[in-house]
């Protein structure tokens, strides 16, 4: 389980640098390609290790189902951490200006990011 923990957390703080830097230079922002993410977000991300039961559940299974139930549950855990965070005024993501938003936690129209990262994670934690 640790070792699935800092696999998942490492990879996704991987992912979002990329994502970040990427997103920068797309919005004529930073042509240096630089990405940022936040401490918070490794344990978040760690967290998708506890994917491992629904995973093992869903083998055999259609990625379209699968990737689409992890997709599901990363937005419940960006909601529950977000609204932890909030609380504590440390919450490092604020989509309140986005389109599709829900509460400034969550963004719908990243379902199709969070759908790939939820196969990607599947593969960390060697189940598919």
């Amino acid at each position: 389980m640790k070792h699935n923990f800092l696999a998942c957390g490492t990879a996704g703080w991987c992912m979002e640098i990329l994502f970040t830097g990427m997103r920068s230079y797309q919005k004529n922002e930073n042509p240096k390609l630089i990405g940022n993410t936040s401490i918070w977000m490794f344990p978040i991300y760690g967290m998708a290790s506890l994917l491992s039961p629904v995973c093992k559940l869903l083998k055999g299974k259609n990625a379209v189902i699968r990737g689409g139930v992890y997709t599901c549950f990363i937005f419940i855990g960006e909601f529950f951490t977000g609204s932890l965070l909030r609380k504590m005024d440390a919450c490092p993501w604020d989509y309140s200006d986005a389109p599709l938003n829900i509460r400034g936690l969550i963004r719908l129209d990243y379902a199709p990011l969070w759908f790939g990262a939820g196969l990607l994670f599947e593969k960390i934690l060697g189940i598919h």
